[in-house]
């Protein structure tokens, strides 16, 4: 059967692009026949140039303005071309699956893998691309567009059981749960460092707390910074983003020792992984793709009991799930780090596997 692949734009995961392009990838290499259709395309090189073809957001100066491109963004999905496709697959997190072709493709079942209904307008307080003017006005009339476009779904489904209860508020259709693909076995195994990679591993204390993530508010990696000094423990932080002269500001208030790592490879992120006492996950994702990777590893992860992590972690079994994250909390869980058994942890990330992912794809679509 020929199909279409929509997903909402490409980016590298050094620009946010993060684990919905992960999951647009996995879909490609699924269905290698399918043609990708997005908002615009930065990720060259992961996707062949000649599977893409880009909206004429692209085109335009909004290209990469997201905020500012959101009340276009349905204009965009309505004037696909002409298509002879038998089934489209939108990997969703904003618009996507507004997507509407010409031709044979309008008639065919919608599939929706929704990473969530788009939070900047659903649920504003957690994504801050919701406070943009533009966005804040758009917001009434294109939540009521967003409900009604979720409608032509032939099927939906979400990345997590938190998300789908969340669809089930906001678009007011029920969805099955598929939790996104980790290539699990490839943290099990060692990573390949260049010799920087091992001269700034080799710097780090023996002894560690990791958080990991964008360097951006919600992410809440001040309370690593605060776990650290509840623990008495070292703590190192990797990634980049608009947030870390302020996590910086708190390191230095701070009685923990703070290490910063800004943009690491993958590689050392997979042996800062390996090297840590637990991944440190504050907050509240709709899946969250570092704790999985992290329990690969067999690293315990200390998350909050709300959100996709608390689908994910096992609670004493693979690591612990806090109410909040305060330095009494964390004071009695982190010594009981050292109970859980490394087998334990990485057995419990399989579950997240790709096989277990294309088998879940291929049984909710039927090929």
């Amino acid at each position: 059967m020929t199909g279409v692949i929509v997903h909402d734009w490409l980016e590298k995961n050094d620009k946010g692009g993060g684990g919905s392009v992960k999951v647009a990838a996995r879909f490609a290499a699924m269905y290698p026949d399918a043609p990708i259709f997005t908002l615009w395309n930065d990720d060259h090189g992961r996707f062949p140039p000649e599977r893409v073809t880009e909206s004429w957001l692209a085109k335009s100066p909004l290209r990469n303005s997201k905020a500012l491109s959101v009340p276009l963004m349905d204009a965009a999905w309505r004037t696909l071309p002409r298509l002879d496709a038998e089934w489209v697959l939108c990997s969703s997190h904003a618009f996507a699956h507004h997507a509407r072709f010409a031709g044979a493709a309008r008639g065919a079942p919608k599939f929706v893998y929704v990473h969530s209904p788009a939070r900047y307008i659903w649920v504003p307080e957690i994504d801050r691309r919701g406070s943009s003017a533009a966005v804040r006005l758009a917001s009434p009339p294109l939540r009521w567009l967003d409900r009604a476009r979720a409608r032509e779904a032939h099927s939906i489904a979400a990345n997590s059981e938190f998300v789908r209860r969340r669809v089930q508020d906001t678009w007011r259709r029920d969805a099955e749960v598929i939790y996104p693909p980790t290539d699990v076995g490839r943290f099990a195994g060692a990573p390949r460092l260049t010799e920087a990679d091992e001269e700034l591993l080799d710097s780090l204390p023996d002894v560690f707390l990791l958080g990991a993530s964008r360097f951006i508010e919600y992410k809440r990696l001040d309370l690593v910074i605060t776990s650290g000094a509840a623990a008495g423990l070292p703590v190192v932080l990797a990634g980049e983003g608009p947030y870390e002269t302020a996590l910086r500001s708190m390191a230095e208030a701070s009685s923990a020792s703070v290490t910063f790592l800004t943009r690491p490879s993958d590689e050392l992120l997979h042996a800062l992984y390996q090297r840590a006492l637990a991944l440190v996950f504050p907050a509240i994702e709709d899946f969250g793709l570092m704790p999985v990777e992290a329990m690969a590893a067999g690293t315990p992860v200390i998350g909050r009991s709300a959100g996709g992590v608390a689908e994910t972690v096992e609670d004493g079994v693979s690591g612990f799930l806090l109410n909040e994250f305060t330095p009494e909390e964390l004071r009695t869980v982190i010594p009981r780090l050292s109970s859980l058994k490394k087998d334990s942890i990485i057995a419990r990330a399989q579950r997240f596997g790709e096989d277990e992912f294309r088998a879940a794809i291929q049984n909710w679509i039927g090929f």
